[in-house]
């Protein structure tokens, strides 16, 4: 089976550049036999820098770049020459990535907009020349300032896909189906669990040239929370999704108590999921008549608006839409 080209979760090793040393150096010429000290300033160090991309989607750049290491600064010379800086190593990273210390956990930021960058390490500072330490009462100082000290440590960079819409759901619950019929993305589709093993992006068109991104995500099952089916591996991606849409088969056993597990999931995964708002979309409409989907409307939980949908059929699937976009704004 072929490795697949979504990435959300690598772990790099990166190392900043030192600063260069200032310089020890007197003015020596041939008319000025005691020019004073002239020793120049070293170069600052190289920084580790992500930088958002909206061009990337997936970390798989950065699965075999392991380490990453930025150049050191160099040194101060003579005659107030300072050194050169070094430059930085600038990764580009999808929008939506968040980047935590590998050994504590600890988030050091995120970056969700295009250009938006930031410092995992500083590169170290210049060290100052001799020249910076002249008195009136020691003209001739002998010392100048080290460049900073590198530093170094590991990071974890997971990806969080930034969509309007987040599709929830068990496996085989016609999320990608439902996804490819709305926008143009085409994700597996199979009469099988877990067809989704990553996650899906779509734009969906709506009314005067306004659209809104939907994304799919591998199916949740009763206790994916504790790592069970595919587990939280996926959960991240709803975080920051601006509503849910919940999808639910007609033919489902309970509507209400597949959406209460599913809500739970989330709830159990992250509580501030709860504020998100939600939308019930009973999937496969295609197979029941219109009598039995008057019956079952009683059966449907309370207080989130539902819809009975097929994406086969496309029946109500305009409804859908124009629900989400109202949803949204």
């Amino acid at each position: 089976m072929a490795a697949s080209n979504f990435v959300d979760y690598v772990k790099i090793f990166c190392r900043s550049g030192a600063g260069g040393a200032g310089s020890v150096h007197f003015r020596r010429e041939k008319f000025v036999p005691m020019g004073g000290p002239d020793g120049g300033d070293g170069g600052r160090g190289g920084s580790i820098v992500l930088r958002g991309d909206s061009q990337y989607w997936t970390l798989i750049h950065l699965k075999y770049r392991r380490h990453v290491f930025a150049d050191d600064g160099e040194n101060g010379g003579g005659a107030r020459c300072s050194g050169k800086d070094a430059g930085n190593i600038t990764i580009p990273v999808p929008l939506g990535t968040v980047a935590r210390n590998a050994e504590t956990g600890e988030m050091v930021g995120e970056v969700v907009g295009e250009g938006d960058e930031l410092v995992l390490l500083a590169g170290g500072r210049g060290g100052q020349g001799n020249w910076h330490f002249r008195t009136a009462t020691n003209q001739a100082p002998r010392y100048a300032q080290p460049g900073g000290e590198a530093l170094e440590g590991a990071f974890i960079l997971e990806l969080k896909l930034l969509a309007d819409i987040g599709l929830v759901g068990f496996p085989n619950a016609g999320k990608s189906t439902l996804l490819s019929v709305v926008s143009a993305a085409k994700p597996k589709i199979a009469n099988y669990p877990f067809t989704t093993l990553e996650p899906n992006l779509g734009i969906v068109e709506w009314r005067e040239f306004k659209s809104f991104v939907m994304a799919d995500i591998p199916g949740i099952i009763e206790g994916a929370h504790e790592g069970r089916g595919l587990g939280v591996r996926f959960l991240r991606h709803i975080e920051r999704n601006s509503a849910l849409l919940f999808t639910i088969p007609v033919d489902s056993d309970s509507i209400s108590h597949e959406y209460n597990v599913l809500l739970n999931e989330l709830r159990q995964y992250n509580p501030e999921l709860m504020d998100k708002r939600r939308v019930l979309a009973i999937t496969k409409c295609d197979i029941f008549d219109a009598q039995m989907l008057n019956d079952l409307r009683a059966e449907l939980p309370p207080g989130i608006p539902s819809i009975f949908i097929s994406a086969i059929s496309r029946y109500n699937i305009p409804q859908l839409v124009d629900m989400l976009w109202e949803t949204l704004h």
